[in-house]
């Protein structure tokens, strides 16, 4: 399926999407199909092993938009590889806005899925709407300080000494208006880089797409601290699915599970680590179909012979 491309505007920046238009109308009403919109986790770009997932959505029968936040990808903006929680939801928020406008589309059912730290984004997105119909959190990251906690099991600790001062020379370099200073985004084991567990870096390139740089401003690690969504979790109206890999020494399981507790989330468990939804990983299969069955249960449109046989 080769998607469509895409703008829209975030904060007066110019963003690039894909998108897949749905594939059949079983899941549209009178107002028109739902529409969901995606995105990438830490550094991540659409073209970075996300294109499975928007084709089975969008076989399923959703209009699905894949976007790439400001700063990253084919989008515009600057500073580059810089990430800002606030301004990823913003660029969600004016992604959904695109997404309602699209032909067709019922702009009261839209959808938002989110992978990892956009897994905690969709959280955050959705919280005081109307008009999302579903969201799907798939090994989200929704709690900075416990990431923070968990890490200390699975690091050393000069390596997040390390990280930290990285994190505040660079914030002090942007304030002097020298710019940001970069690190990898993933490197081996005892590397400076934002993910440095076994076997990242091999997960991370398996999936890379050609507009994807092994690079971010080091100061992340000080942004990731601020990380709060899970106390959106606990406003929302609409269906959430919270897709939790058992063993993720990235995004804290049990925070995972406080967040759809707190969202009366239909939960599904992979006994695996972060990378092992992606695809070519064994739980990418599951993962996948069980989005696709929770949107299309939560979606169907009740149709009269429905209402008959009630």
């Amino acid at each position: 399926m080769s998607p469509e491309n895409l703008t829209f505007e975030s904060q007066g920046v110019q963003c690039a999407a894909w998108h897949y238009p749905a594939a059949h109308d079983e899941l549209a009403t009178e107002a028109g199909r739902p529409a969901l919109v995606m995105a990438h986790g830490l550094a991540g770009t659409k073209d970075s092993g996300l294109s499975p997932f928007a084709e089975a959505f969008a076989e399923a029968g959703l209009d699905v938009v894949l976007f790439d936040y400001r700063g990253f990808g084919a989008s515009e903006g600057m500073p580059r590889q810089t990430v800002s929680l606030a301004g990823q939801v913003d660029d969600y928020r004016a992604a959904l806005t695109a997404a309602a406008k699209l032909p067709g589309v019922d702009s009261s059912r839209l959808v938002l899925w989110g992978v990892s730290l956009a897994g905690g984004h969709v959280l955050s997105a959705a919280a005081g709407r109307h008009d999302i119909a579903a969201v799907v959190a798939l090994i989200p990251m929704v709690d900075g300080i416990a990431a923070g906690v968990h890490a200390t099991k699975v690091h050393k600790k000069r390596e997040l000494l390390r990280a930290t001062r990285l994190g505040i020379a660079s914030k002090v370099s942007t304030a002097r208006g020298r710019g940001a200073r970069m690190i990898p985004v993933v490197a081996r084991p005892g590397e400076v880089g934002a993910f440095t567990l076994p076997g990242a870096l091999d997960d991370y390139l398996s999936i890379a797409g050609p507009t994807w740089l092994n690079q971010i401003a080091a100061d992340v690690t000080l942004e990731l601290g601020s990380r709060a969504p899970a106390k959106a979790a606990a406003t929302l109206t609409c269906p959430v699915l919270v897709q939790i890999a058992d063993f993720d020494q990235s995004a804290p399981p049990h925070s995972s599970a406080k967040a759809a507790f707190a969202a009366q989330a239909e939960v599904r468990h992979y006994p695996g680590d972060h990378f092992d939804v992606f695809p070519g990983k064994p739980f990418h299969g599951p993962a996948v179909k069980h989005a696709v069955s929770f949107l299309v249960r939560h979606l169907a449109p009740v149709r009269e012979k429905d209402l008959a046989h009630g």
